[in-house]
């Protein structure tokens, strides 16, 4: 695929340490010819972003270089809540957090009903938070959600919500 190919398709990043979570995201969201990349971890995702993160305070944090061979830009990215390592709630608030990814819409999807959680997440910036698995009147609410006529500050992605 050429270049300008390449630029001119909505780009999904799906972050899921579930290699079945992730194929599913994948194919749904191919059948609607949306290019989508697919990582196992939250760093990945940042190190995919090409965010550089240097935390001196947690030594457990892995340190993520710029990634300089980035050719296209993500313009959704959808996560799992609960992974190993950095949850999808660390990788929203770093995302946030950048200057240049936070008008990066962020969906996050869990298993776990914890209303806590979701309100957490829905504050700090997060487009949607959905429980998994996804069906038919999920999909119905990301669309609206996601509407171009939804009143908010940044962009929204409709068509997105078709596949999901």
């Amino acid at each position: 695929m050429g270049m300008a190919a390449a630029e001119s398709q909505f780009h999904v990043l799906a972050v899921d340490d579930s290699i079945i979570d992730r194929k599913l995201i994948e194919r749904l969201l191919r059948t609607s010819s949306y290019q989508v990349t697919t990582v196992d971890s939250g760093s990945k995702a940042l190190e995919f972003l090409g965010l550089h993160e240097n935390d001196e305070s947690n030594p457990n944090t892995p340190s993520v270089s710029p990634n300089n061979h980035q050719e296209v830009e993500v313009n959704l990215v959808i996560t799992d809540y609960c992974m190993p390592g950095m949850t999808g709630y660390d990788l929203l608030k770093k995302i946030k957090e950048s200057s240049s990814l936070r008008n990066i819409p962020v969906v996050i999807m869990s298993s776990e009903n914890v209303p806590s959680r979701i309100t957490r997440c829905l504050e700090e910036g997060a487009e949607e938070f959905f429980l998994k698995p996804a069906n038919n009147n999920k999909r119905k609410t990301m669309e609206q959600g996601l509407s171009p006529e939804t009143d908010r500050t940044r962009p929204r992605y409709s068509d997105i919500a078709t596949v999901v």
